[in-house]
């Protein structure tokens, strides 16, 4: 049958050991010594081992006692922690930002990741949707702060990057030289009207090859090479990159990303987050290495077509 130590008792017996006496341990306990000196008979008693060596003038630890210390400290350490993790409501406060799922990724994460580290005591609730629908929440009042995806004129937000919408497809996949052109968006992808307007305005004839309201099922029809999608540049995310079609396919409007702020939401925590999320998003407007897919461009195709 499985017995147990006393986690009391072992605390009691730390704290003797560390200060070298019961009188000086009842003290920092808020105990009696005779209550300190039951918990260590108990202890002994439940080991059958002397934990202390009693013929001097001072206790000594026994080999017993030096290395049940050993496994006390690491025993008393756990059980502190996870007090500490489960019973902890010392949150200063609660920040709510909205984010379009498409930009999310990749700058979103080293955003929250330096922010609990800077403000470990301040809890960050994302929600992630479309533009229209935060803008919705954010005029609710469900959220402090959304990044929005608008072109000029829409909407009154600080702009913190633009961003050219670019297509996006399969490495080496030639899902984009088949006409009609097989789209693949989300139902309400603001990018999806842009997009078709774009293709009639160009005369390029397209179809909706696959309509979901999840991403993953888009992102997965297109590194299929079952279609093509529109991504902001810098946010599409592996195996998905971008095509350089060569002037097959038609340029697309270029978009800003927009933050919103509730005057509510204010304080060193909001202004820190503020801060690191104005840095992370105007780094995705700066030039990097893209690695893209050259396909060549065959113009008697598009004339067939």
């Amino acid at each position: 049958m499985a017995r147990n130590l006393d986690l009391t008792a072992l605390r009691a017996f730390v704290t003797v050991a560390d200060v070298g006496g019961v009188t000086r341990a009842a003290g920092l306990l808020h105990l009696s010594q005779s209550a300190v000196s039951m918990q260590l008979k108990r202890l002994e008693e439940a080991i059958d081992q002397p934990l202390f060596d009693r013929t001097g003038r001072s206790i000594a630890l026994t080999g017993e006692g030096e290395q049940l210390l050993s496994y006390a400290r690491r025993m008393l350490e756990r059980n502190d922690t996870v007090l500490a993790k489960l019973t902890d409501s010392g949150l200063e406060g609660e920040i709510t930002l909205g984010v379009p799922h498409d930009i999310v990724l990749p700058a979103l994460p080293p955003v929250l990741q330096r922010f609990h580290a800077e403000f470990p005591r301040m809890k960050v609730t994302l929600i992630s949707s479309f533009t229209r629908a935060l803008k919705e929440e954010f005029v609710r009042g469900t959220c402090d702060m959304i990044l929005t995806t608008e072109v000029d004129g829409e909407g009154a937000g600080e702009t913190l990057c633009q961003l050219p919408l670019t297509w996006v497809g399969a490495p080496g996949g030639k899902a984009w030289k088949q006409r009609p052109l097989r789209l693949a968006f989300e139902g309400k992808c603001k990018f999806r009207p842009g997009v078709q307007a774009a293709l009639d305005a160009a005369g390029i004839p397209w179809e909706m090859a696959v309509t979901s309201e999840m991403s993953r099922t888009i992102d997965a029809s297109v590194s299929a090479d079952l279609a093509v999608n529109a991504r902001l540049a810098g946010t599409q995310m592996d195996p998905l990159v971008p095509i350089d079609h060569g002037g097959a396919l038609p340029e697309l409007p270029v978009n800003n990303v927009n933050l919103y702020v509730a005057e509510s939401c204010r304080g060193d925590a909001a202004e820190g987050l503020i801060h690191m999320i104005r840095q992370a998003y105007g780094v995705l407007a700066q030039p990097r290495p893209v690695v893209t897919t050259t396909f060549p461009v065959d113009l008697r195709e598009r004339r067939s077509s």
